[in-house]
């Protein structure tokens, strides 16, 4: 039997669509979607390249950060009745039910083409507003990962890694220190 692949996903592959709340809760848990200002955000699922990169990422910082639960696209709460689904979260302690409502301690998202100004602007903002300690920001295409401490409600950079400066030690608060290799992360 003959498999002919579906062609890629264009771009612009971020749907908006106007929901109430209620209506979202109606949905099933796929495809990937998330909450914002009475629309809901629907995603194409993840390429390959992006999905490997999540897990190296979410399997170094397992190791590294021991009391802490990482998990993979879950709810986040955030200011201004929001819910996000970060490619990766890192929390002290994960809600027996229902989504995370305390500010994680650290979310990583791993930019795809049809997310990139969403993850970095406007989650961004969200994010830094919300409490959340760190924001990583991998960026297959340009080849960096931007590691942002939160600064009251604003962002400093702790890291830049690219190819010519590679790796960092990044320390997590007080839960642990993470040796951060873009090469590794990407897979390359």
């Amino acid at each position: 039997m003959s498999i002919t692949p579906l062609p890629s996903p264009p771009v612009e592959g971020l749907l908006r669509l106007r929901m109430s709340w209620e209506e979202f809760l109606q949905l099933p848990e796929r495809p990937r979607t998330e909450w914002v200002d009475g629309e809901v955000l629907v995603m194409a699922p993840a390429s390959g390249p992006h999905g490997a990169s999540t897990v190296r990422l979410g399997a170094l910082l397992m190791t590294h950060l021991p009391g802490l639960t990482i998990a993979t696209e879950v709810g986040v709460f955030l200011p201004r009745n929001r819910l996000r689904a970060p490619d990766l979260v890192a929390v002290e302690r994960m809600p027996e039910k229902g989504w995370i409502t305390e500010p994680p301690v650290l979310t990583v998202e791993v930019l795809s083409a049809s997310t990139r100004s969403e993850d970095t602007v406007r989650k961004s903002m969200e994010y830094a507003e919300g409490g959340v300690g760190q924001y990583w920001i991998v960026d297959p295409d340009l080849r960096t990962i931007d590691v942002l401490a939160n600064a009251g409600g604003s962002w400093d950079v702790l890291a830049h890694l690219d190819d010519d400066h590679p790796s960092a030690e990044i320390a997590v608060a007080d839960h642990g220190t993470v040796p951060l290799d873009l090469r590794h992360v990407l897979g390359t």
